[in-house]
């Protein structure tokens, strides 16, 4: 059967952020470990990159293991990892044919080196590719970027590279791990919370939000198309009026 040509929105955003939650609930209204939901999550990480690569989005952002999850139950961790390492090796040529560049951010020391290995190696397999960046944030807390940007410049400071009065919310900017690559413009939680859960806290201060009541395995081609379209729908003002955004949209 043909596929259907799908009419991409008006206005795509340049960076879409994502917390990928619910695979657990999925699990469970299913009778199934906990493990099986994040499995069943990888399709629907194919499916959102299909849909953003199909719009012209530049930068997708998932948020796959956050600082915190290390509470979780030793064996949901251990699952998970195993997890990670296996979609690491399995994923990295599939990126690399379609031209997309992989890049993992977050704190790698608390991982273990043949992870870590496999994340430089994923990394390095799709350096060359420029169509888009799939950027994966493992063990990463909003709170963490922020202290290791304010540490680096302290260095700076210390070794008389910088003065304190140097530091301007720019220069900032440009340490966290993201520092090269355009804020997000969209951000995306499902599951039916309604928080950002230390993601990206200097980044999302003027992003959009979109909240889903689909568990993250559910969330699949039109829910992504979805999102897309509810945000061409929005006004961004960034402080201003609706009346000075329309003004300068005239000019």
């Amino acid at each position: 059967m043909e596929k259907t040509k799908q009419t991409v929105p008006s206005v795509v955003p340049r960076h879409v952020a994502i917390i990928m939650d619910g695979n657990n609930r999925w699990a469970k209204k299913r009778f199934m470990p906990g493990v099986a939901g994040h499995k069943a999550g990888v399709d629907a990480v194919r499916a959102v990159i299909e849909v953003c690569a199909e719009a012209g989005v530049e930068v997708l952002t998932l948020f796959a293991f956050s600082s915190e999850n290390w509470q979780r139950p030793a064996e949901e961790v251990s699952a998970l990892m195993d997890l990670f390492f296996k979609a690491l090796r399995r994923e990295a040529k599939r990126l690399n044919d379609n031209n997309i560049s992989l890049r993992i951010i977050g704190d790698r020391s608390r991982f273990h080196p043949e992870l870590q290995a496999a994340m430089r190696e994923a990394e390095a397999i799709t350096a060359g590719a420029n169509r888009f960046v799939l950027q994966i944030a493992a063990n990463y807390g909003g709170q963490w970027d922020i202290a290791q940007a304010a540490q680096r410049l302290a260095r700076e400071v210390q070794a008389g590279h910088l003065r304190p009065d140097d530091i301007t919310p720019e220069l900032l900017q440009t340490c966290l791990v993201t520092g090269d690559l355009p804020l997000p413009d969209l951000c995306i939680r499902t599951g039916g919370e309604h928080r950002i859960s230390n993601f990206l806290l200097w980044q999302l201060a003027y992003t959009e939000l979109y909240f889903s009541d689909l568990f993250w395995p559910d969330f699949k081609h039109d829910a992504m198309r979805n999102a897309l379209a509810d945000f061409a729908s929005r006004q961004r003002r960034f402080g201003k009026t609706s009346e000075q955004i329309e003004a300068g949209a005239r000019v």
